[in-house]
């Protein structure tokens, strides 16, 4: 995987838990989690488009 794939899977994982212990300490936040899906596509996106 390359450089910047990998940064931003870095990224994404690192976004799920500030996500998540946001979600756990202070309730919801659905533009966060959407926020995060949509980071997570645009990973995907990257590493599957970096695969060929």
């Amino acid at each position: 995987m390359p450089g910047s794939a990998k940064a931003m899977g870095v990224l994404t994982v690192g976004g799920l838990v500030l996500v998540t212990a946001y979600t756990v300490a202070l309730g919801s936040n659905g533009w966060l989690w959407f926020g995060w899906v949509v980071l997570g596509l645009l990973t995907l996106g990257t590493v599957l488009s970096r695969g060929n």
